[in-house]
């Protein structure tokens, strides 16, 4: 499954009201490191069913990045049941952004 695209409209129905988990990725276009990091959070998406990948664009949501308080991209979130279990900040290699997934 590929990641799902996350504005403020669907951002309840998508994340909070998820029966998976939920990796959610806040990225922006011109950023190095969120390009670099793109591949992994798509590779993740295509290969595990059970949980939900999602990307929020910063520029274009500022709203949901300001409500999270994201000052540094790319940051990843996973949120269970509706709640945020864990943030990570900077590349990441994907066993890491894995380990925050269990």
């Amino acid at each position: 499954m590929s990641a799902l695209n996350i504005t403020k409209n669907n951002f309840q129905e998508e994340v909070m009201n998820s029966d998976k988990p939920v990796l959610l990725d806040f990225w922006a276009g011109w950023c190095g490191p969120c390009r670099m990091l793109s591949p992994v959070v798509d590779e993740i998406a295509e290969e595990n069913d059970d949980i939900k990948v999602c990307k929020i664009n910063v520029d274009e949501q500022q709203d949901l990045a300001s409500e999270f308080k994201i000052m540094t991209i790319p940051t990843l979130m996973v949120f269970k049941n509706g709640e945020m279990q864990s943030r990570s900040m900077g590349v990441k290699p994907k066993e890491k952004i894995l380990e925050m997934l269990q």
